[in-house]
């Protein structure tokens, strides 16, 4: 129970490079990571204003389409 040896510095060092280094798969995986909270932040910035048009536009959709649906249902 005592401090990390040399070994495991060396496994540490060896995962480290493997998730962050170079131009592997994974690094690249990281960055996609970093843009998706990125843009998460943005979207939560966002005017409330923009937000409310949005919701009442996606209402608007919704009702349009059971209305579709419900003239399909009758014919």
């Amino acid at each position: 129970m005592g401090s990390f040896s040399w070994y495991h510095w060396v496994l540490v060092l060896v995962v480290v490079m493997v998730l962050f280094g170079g131009k592997g798969k994974v690094s690249d995986l990281m960055g996609d990571v970093a843009k998706g909270i990125k843009s998460f932040k943005k979207g939560l910035a966002d005017d409330p204003a923009d937000v409310a048009a949005t919701a009442k536009s996606l209402e608007q959709q919704a009702a349009d389409t059971a209305k579709q649906a419900a003239e399909k249902v009758k014919s």
